[in-house]
């Protein structure tokens, strides 16, 4: 049977036709080449009108527009050779072009998304209207796939809005709101949801008759006027702005700012033919095929409910406590309040629940468009947010979490005092990152409404949420906390419980192994450089002060006690925290902040406390690569170790979890897409002359197996 159409023709006007975009059972449309065909068997109808004024197209989905092209069906082509990359580039580009060329005004009808190839459809039709829907937005994210617009974007981006415009939307990936669509030129109006297809047909139709949109072809057809002199400004100021950035770990940006710069001085169909050779040297590329992998994984979580029942329904969280006012305990309020659930705050100290309520109501006062506090932003969330000493208001919450210093009797007594007051359904959760869940269930009446729900720091920026399930927490009271976490926008992981979870698992072998290098004698710096040279934000040494050395003190002793026979902890950590020096917040660590601008600089003093520890190894890596596969190996078999214990349910969550947590860099896809990438075989081979250093560096059973039948984890 064939498929069912998604564009649906009709003439709310005789002489204006309408095509609606509706891809069945789908909650987006997206640009696959059936709808493709469709689009251009419709152009084929109506190219042959000689009535016709205007062709308004728009979707039949509110608040969706276009979700850019099928990136499934780009994925099953990523082996493709380089020519018919370009061929598809110049069939996408052509199809759409005819948008610009046909005998009536075409006009893009928007609101919701509309980005990626919905974009450059948009962008091709000669005008377009877009909604003040705060959803409503235009961008071009190819860069972040490690692409760039391929179906003619980099070509009439800079000739509707100018090259400075284009050049930013394009190569940030960063998509414009409808005000700012307005300013920069891409649309004729803004108006209401429900006023778009009136105000659609009133700009085809005053087009048409002021041949206005012809004037536009004409001059969008061609070269872009710009002189020698403003070219060669932007070009490099937008290339040293890029490298800053991207640290020349993402060719896409730099290849769309050349793109755009050597088509400026071309016709359009030629700047047209630039874009498509240029998309065959990124597409199908190592990056490309990673960042696509990101892509998928993401989609995958927020398909995910957690639970592999699919007859488990969520509970209804509206309202929720948050036990504790500190720095993540008003970060977790703070997350809640911007999505409107009522939150009860509250804390031992009241000094401290003062100061938390502060933080609070600053941090969702803050308008980004404003790029400061908004006092009626504020005054609107205000209401939502109760600083409360009540154990009854807390206990009348769906969802208790609470975030107070790790300690195992505190946390109990807090139990014991607030479980028995809860309704039937609620949820009791912690916010712990090193206790096992099971030893915080016992003794509770409801083990099975009890579970982890781990935020990471700082709450408005990190994206991951662990949902830790203890041996008897319920598949409702999982997929509750799943549900829940997506809808404070953030990206939840289900793990079992284990020492460390997951993210803190995998990482303290990275940062213990950074230490074990320096008391091998090998120079902070070139550690450091060999961690940011692979992708990480930081290196594993400025992380120790970012986190706190009292901080990694503690979870390092956690999977020390769980794992004796491969973690020993650095006694130069509890020397450093002994001296006081704990990172950042102390002011010295293994880095001092003393400058005016607190930025981590060598410290003379380190040695005095590196010095007693310091041993010699014969197998002491000697350059970068050697660095690296100390660094990231140990932390891949610690993550093989997880698979084998099934803490997680696929091992694709380790790759997200480890993305979205620690910052995993995405153009290496993710800790188990990398390891797939070099080959099980491979990492048996470059462990080899690491297994003296003992049971940390040995090949687990899992990857032996995986050598021995030359299969990939992802096959797992």
């Amino acid at each position: 049977m064939p498929e069912p159409a998604t564009l649906t023709l009709s003439f709310p006007e005789p002489t204006i036709a309408v095509l609606t975009l509706d891809m069945p059972g789908k909650g987006a449309n997206i640009l696959s080449s059936s709808v493709l065909d469709e689009l251009a068997a419709h152009l084929d109808t109506l190219e042959g009108r000689a009535d016709l004024e205007g062709l308004v197209i728009i979707s039949g989905k509110p608040g969706q527009f276009i979700a850019g092209a099928d990136l499934r069906e780009f994925a099953a082509s990523l082996e493709i050779p380089p020519e018919k990359t370009v061929e598809m580039c110049r069939r996408g580009q052509t199809l759409f072009g005819r948008l610009s060329q046909g005998p009536f005004v075409s006009v893009a009808a928007i609101d919701g998304i509309c980005v990626g190839g919905g974009a450059e459809l948009a962008a091709w039709c000669d005008r377009r209207v877009m909604t003040d829907n705060p959803a409503t937005e235009l961008g071009f994210p190819e860069v972040k796939l490690g692409l760039y617009p391929g179906w003619g974007g980099t070509v009439r981006a800079p000739r509707i809005v100018g090259l400075g415009n284009a050049v930013e939307m394009i190569t940030t990936g960063n998509s414009v709101d409808a005000r700012e669509a307005l300013t920069m030129g891409w649309v004729s109006d803004v108006v209401p949801a429900q006023d778009l297809l009136n105000a659609a047909i009133r700009v085809a139709k005053a087009d048409y008759l002021s041949r206005g949109y012809l004037k536009d072809r004409q001059r969008w057809s061609g070269p872009i006027e710009i002189s020698d002199t403003e070219l060669g400004f932007l070009g490099a100021t937008a290339s040293a702005l890029i490298q800053q950035q991207t640290k020349g770990q993402y060719p896409a940006p730099v290849a769309a700012l050349e793109t755009m710069l050597g088509g400026a001085g071309c016709d359009a169909d030629a700047a047209c033919q630039l874009e498509a050779e240029g998309m065959s040297q990124l597409f199908g590329s190592p990056i490309n095929a990673a960042l696509l992998n990101i892509f998928f994984l993401t989609d995958r979580n927020k398909k995910d409910a957690g639970v592999a029942d699919k007859n488990v329904t969520p509970g209804k969280l509206d309202s929720v406590a948050v036990i504790g006012a500190g720095i993540m305990g008003a970060g977790i309020a703070a997350a809640n309040v911007k999505r409107k659930i009522r939150v009860c705050l509250t804390d031992a100290r009241p000094e401290a629940l003062a100061t938390g309520v502060q933080n609070v109501l600053q941090e969702v006062a803050y308008n980004k468009a404003l790029g400061k506090p908004d006092l009626d932003q504020a005054l609107q969330f205000a209401p939502l947010l109760n600083a409360t000493s009540s154990d009854e208001e807390l206990t009348q919450c769906d969802l208790v979490l609470e975030a107070v210093i790790e300690n195992i009797e505190i946390k109990k007594l807090l139990y014991d005092r607030l479980e028995s007051h809860m309704h039937e359904r609620a949820i009791l959760a912690t916010n712990t990152s090193t206790i096992p869940i099971g030893r915080l269930a016992e003794g509770l009446a409801r083990p099975d409404q009890f579970l982890g729900i781990h935020f990471f720091n700082p709450v408005r920026k990190m994206k991951l949420v662990e949902v830790i399930r203890g041996a008897e927490t319920s598949d409702e009271a999982v997929a509750t906390a799943v549900a829940y976490a997506k809808r404070i926008g953030k990206s939840p992981i289900v793990v079992n419980d284990g020492p460390g979870f997951l993210v803190n698992r995998l990482l303290m072998p990275y940062m213990n192994e950074a230490l074990e290098l320096v008391a091998e004698g090998v120079a902070i710096k070139d550690i450091e450089r060999a961690s940011r040279s692979f992708g990480m934000p930081m290196g594993p040494i400025a992380l120790y002060d970012m986190v706190g050395l009292d901080t990694a003190l503690y979870a390092g002793r956690v999977l020390c006690e769980a794992f004796p026979d491969r973690f020993a902890m650095s006694p130069v950590l509890p020397s450093l925290v002994k001296a006081g020096r704990l990172g950042q917040k102390s002011g010295s660590g293994f880095y001092s902040y003393a400058n005016k601008k607190k930025r981590p600089e060598p410290d003379a003093e380190l040695d005095r406390y590196l010095t007693p520890y310091a041993r010699h190894h014969g197998n002491s890596p000697t350059d970068e690569r050697q660095l690296v596969h100390r660094l990231f190996l140990i932390m891949l078999l610690e993550a093989t170790r997880v698979w084998e214990e099934k803490l997680v349910r696929n091992v694709r969550d380790i790759d997200l979890a480890l993305i979205f947590g620690i910052g995993f860099p995405p153009f290496r896809g993710g800790l188990i897409y990398w390891a797939d990438t070099l080959g099980a075989t491979k990492i048996v081979e470059l462990l080899k002359p690491l297994e003296s250093l003992g049971e940390r560096f040995r090949p687990t059973p899992v990857l032996l197996e995986l050598a021995k039948s030359n299969k990939k984890f992802y096959e797992l």
